[in-house]
């Protein structure tokens, strides 16, 4: 399936170790010619770390995408009634994300950006990273992947020597589960 002309909406979650990853992803999309709108948790919108200020990332999804970042659940919310999009990505998805999903807790611009855009049986991509993907948020996986509309980009453990529960998506299969979740398919297999 053609990327070109595509409304992608693009969450980025807190796994501030793969922002930068995610950001050559929604490059790449770009580059494909659709249209990419973003949308970041309030953690993305204002925590500097290590990897890069809140301020950085900012600017450079602004620089990417041409667009401002959606940064509020208020502005989040017309994502459903609008239809204005085809697909919901969001990369990366922590863990936390994670859980709120697959809780039903809507309490942060991607959640409600998701949740907006579900209740139009449409797709949403998960790029999932985080440490526990294996521990405690292994069930909330399960669950979303029983849910209809919900795909996962393929992932795997990290580091399983250091970091035994850690999850990973594979970067390198982004535009395929793309392509994969807009023709409403599991791009398989999911555990790499």
């Amino acid at each position: 399936m053609s990327i070109s002309g595509k409304r992608i909406g693009f969450g980025l979650t807190g796994s501030f170790c793969t922002l930068q990853s995610a950001l050559a992803q929604m490059q790449k999309l770009v580059l494909l010619g659709a249209d990419v709108i973003p949308v970041v948790s309030y953690a993305v919108k204002s925590t500097d770390t290590r990897f890069g200020t809140a301020e950085y990332f900012l600017e450079q999804i602004k620089m990417i995408s041409g667009k401002e970042c959606i940064a509020s659940i208020a502005d989040a919310e017309p994502i459903g009634p609008s239809k204005k999009l085809d697909l919901m990505v969001v990369l990366p998805c922590t863990g936390n994300t994670l859980a709120k999903l697959a809780n039903g807790i809507t309490d942060t611009p991607v959640t409600m950006a998701c949740k907006a855009h579900l209740r139009n049986n449409r797709p949403v991509l998960l790029g999932i990273a985080t440490n526990d993907g294996l521990g405690a948020n292994a069930k909330n996986i399960g669950l979303l992947m029983n849910t209809k509309n919900i795909y996962f980009v393929p992932f795997r453990q990290d580091d399983p020597e250091n970091k035994h529960n850690s999850l990973v998506c594979r970067m390198d299969l982004f535009i395929p589960a793309v392509e994969a979740a807009l023709e409403g398919r599991q791009l398989e297999p999911v555990l790499v």
